[in-house]
């Protein structure tokens, strides 16, 4: 059952309610909303439930219709996330979990995480005991695997996961490993899986063969019922007819599962069709699907391997499905990180270094909801303390100052271009751009519940916005549409005004905080709606190498100035991919000119072209490498 509590309870009163449940023999998980605080309790509740409700600070009581309780969204509304050292699984950064099948040996395993790493796996899979059909088929190195695995953790950075087959196995699991992985076959072993809700590390547990969706949920409760909340479902494929495939993935088990429970979702490709050529559409329909990560089998030789060659891709296709994700993750929300890993250790380096206490500090303009807020936590994770500012000039003022690590400022939409006011200021303010993040943003009508579209007669939004969703607007001529600071601002706004007849434009993370309704989702004029984000900062955040360049300069006022400038990047093979001019204040008439190169302008091999680019300009001014 749910105990929803009064607003204003005492913690004389909360604790009495606790005390009362644990007497009953249940187990009690508290939940804190945005509007309201609730109880979660599971257990063979003997007493009518109008006791409970009566109960001092208890507003009501709803009973759990579910047969699983602690995975069920009743009990638990909001997405649960879970964190392996510095990764989060079930957050807005897809999580890529990749690996041989088994681990062979010291090198092999070293050398493929190694290369995962760097295309931007950030945890590392390899089996130590492998459960296999045959009894005469390579079972797995056993304890001398789990070292090996704990080596490849102090080389790469990467925390590692593997299958446990045996309630046997936990000791040495809590001493080698960071992800304890329960395999299809052994699902439904349920000492096994009381075993690792015990254990209390993160569990991966996979769809059995033949399991349905709700057997699969009812496992994951016997882990929760032990006490371990830290579960992230798998599906792997389920046997079936077809023979074309070593199973049938079930890729409408993703939105389902996402429906009726908090905990996250990955999916296997590999085990799924158990054949290479597969492997990659499926990893990808998986992430345009809903799922919060992907476990895939990698081998440097898998001609060779000892375990599920024929389904493990070859690093370099490893390294091409990457980059499909890179493209596909934003259309769904979400982002692939090539340098999580990277940043994360950085941002623990810079508190050590510089002696700080808690958590790095990342400024942005607007409130929790905008989209400046969702790049935010899309680039850096739940690792820093991100903090709203009311200007980008206040933006820029908090990092030069060292009031803040980080800030994350727009530089252009598709659909409204640049916002040149943040060009300006990267010229005025002497910082760094040391990375960039894409959002896909979608915008909705966004009221108090029950409103009505027809009854709205006044929208809130950021001017911008109105630009990027006129074509919806124009059909409502008769809106008086009223200018806001940010999306998310101009959501609290109708909120606190508490009038039906007006609604605001923004995320459906600003309508989630402030307890409001979408009434109209999607009414962006086009779909290709997408905004650029750069991360500024003082310092370089990584010092491996870049992809990407930002440069500013300006020319002489003679013929073809511009011209001998670009093609110095020409005849060096240099890509752009922006080119913009900005006026120079105090000249009329004379422009600045804003560059984004695909190089290393920084590295050794690219200086002979800035000192020749340095011999065309007037002015020349590195904005960063990221």
């Amino acid at each position: 059952m749910i105990l929803v509590l009064k607003k204003g309870i005492t913690q004389k009163e909360k604790d009495y309610i606790v005390r009362i449940l644990k007497e009953d023999g249940c187990i009690i998980r508290e939940i804190v909303g945005v509007e309201e605080t609730v109880l979660g309790a599971v257990g063979r509740v003997s007493r009518d439930l109008r006791f409970y409700e009566l109960l001092p600070g208890v507003a009501r009581v709803i009973p759990i219709s579910k047969s699983y309780k602690l995975v069920s969204r009743e009990i638990h509304p909001h997405n649960s996330q879970v964190k392996i050292g510095d990764v989060v699984v079930g957050g807005d950064r897809i999580v890529v979990i990749a690996g041989p099948c088994a681990v062979e040996s010291r090198e092999q395993a070293i050398e493929i995480a190694r290369k995962v790493r760097r295309y931007g796996a950030v945890l590392f899979r390899g089996g130590a005991f492998k459960p296999r059909t045959s009894p005469y088929s390579f079972q797995g190195l056993g304890e001398e695997g789990l070292r090996i695995l704990a080596e490849v953790r102090e080389d790469t950075g990467m925390a590692v996961v593997t299958e446990i087959t045996s309630p046997n196995q936990a000791d040495m699991m809590m001493k080698y490993v960071d992800v304890v992985q329960v395999g299809a076959r052994n699902m439904q072993n349920f000492e096994l899986l009381r075993c690792v809700g015990r254990m209390g590390k993160p569990v991966l547990l996979k769809r059995g063969l033949a399991a349905t969706i709700e057997e699969l949920l009812m496992s994951a409760e016997y882990i929760l019922s032990e006490g371990n909340d830290n579960v992230i479902l798998c599906e792997r494929g389920i046997r079936t007819f077809e023979r074309y495939t070593r199973n049938t993935l079930d890729l409408t088990a993703i939105p389902v599962i996402k429906k009726l429970t908090h905990l996250p979702v990955i999916v296997d490709p590999s085990h799924a069709t158990g054949i290479r050529e597969k492997v990659i559409p499926m990893a990808r329909a998986a992430v345009a699907a809903g799922a919060d990560g992907l476990i895939v089998e990698v081998h440097n030789d898998p001609e060779k391997a000892l375990s599920d060659g024929p389904q493990s891709l070859y690093p370099h296709q490893f390294e091409r499905l990457m980059r499909d994700i890179y493209v596909i993750a934003p259309v769904v929300g979400k982002q692939l990180d090539f340098s999580y890993l990277d940043k994360a250790l950085f941002i623990k380096q810079e508190i050590v270094a510089r002696g700080e206490v808690g958590q790095k500090k990342v400024v942005f303009l607007g409130e929790p909801g905008s989209f400046g807020h969702k790049a935010c936590i899309q680039y850096f994770g739940e690792s820093v303390e991100i903090s709203p500012m009311s200007s980008f000039r206040e933006v820029f003022d908090a990092v030069q100052h060292g009031n803040a690590s980080f800030g994350i400022v727009p530089l252009e939409n598709t659909l409204t271009g640049s916002i040149h006011e943040n060009y300006d200021l990267l010229l005025e303010y002497d910082l760094n751009i040391v990375g960039e993040i894409t959002l896909r943003v979608v915008h909705n009508l966004i009221s108090h519940p029950g409103s009505r579209i027809e009854s709205i007669k006044r929208v809130f939004s950021h001017p911008q916005v109105f630009q990027q969703c006129r074509e919806f607007l124009e059909r409502h001529k008769e809106w008086e549409l009223v200018s806001a600071r940010d999306t998310a601002t101009s959501v609290r706004r109708v909120k606190e005004r508490r009038n039906p007849e007006e609604a605001a434009i923004a995320s459906k993370k600003a309508a989630e905080i402030h307890g409001m309704e979408v009434i109209k989702e999607g009414i962006e004029t086009n779909p290709r709606n997408y905004t650029r984000f750069v991360v500024i900062s003082r310092q370089k955040l990584t010092n491996g190498p870049a992809r990407k360049s930002s440069l500013i300069y300006s020319t002489s006022d003679t013929p073809g100035a511009l011209y001998k400038t670009l093609r110095i990047f020409a005849e060096n093979g240099v890509n752009l991919v922006k080119l913009e001019s900005r006026p120079i204040h105090g000249k009329p008439w004379e422009y600045m000119f804003y560059v984004d190169l695909e190089a290393d302008v920084e590295s050794p091999e690219f200086q002979k072209i800035l000192d020749e680019l340095r011999r065309k300009t007037e002015y020349l001014k590195i904005l960063g490498s990221y």
